[in-house]
């Protein structure tokens, strides 16, 4: 599988951390993007290695910035659901899996 997809909610909330980092220290949005993206990768290399939080939803979390990226497993793509803050309310992306691609 190499084909993933983000939720557009997801998208906006990864896009808007990038702003927010970039705002904090000029280059810092470029490392948490390049962050984001090897955690994608490695979701996108094997996909069922990370445990499964709810359902069939999964969470990677980054190495270097408290996210973690939240998926799912689809028939011919990952879908990203969030790229989500660990200071997050847990539960904020829920309502997505009512509009989720598949």
């Amino acid at each position: 599988m190499t084909l993933y997809e983000f939720h557009p909610d997801a998208r906006v909330e990864y896009l808007e951390s990038v702003v927010y980092y970039e705002s904090r220290q000029p280059g810092l949005g470029a490392r948490f993007t390049i962050e984001v993206e090897r955690t994608i990768e490695r979701i996108v290399e094997a996909p069922t290695r990370w445990r499964k939080i709810q359902g069939e939803i999964r969470r990677c979390l980054a190495h270097t910035f408290p996210y973690g990226v939240l998926y799912s497993v689809e028939a011919d793509h990952v879908l990203i659901l969030a790229v989500m803050h660990h200071s997050r309310t847990p539960d904020y992306w829920r309502n997505r899996l009512s509009s989720r691609a598949g």
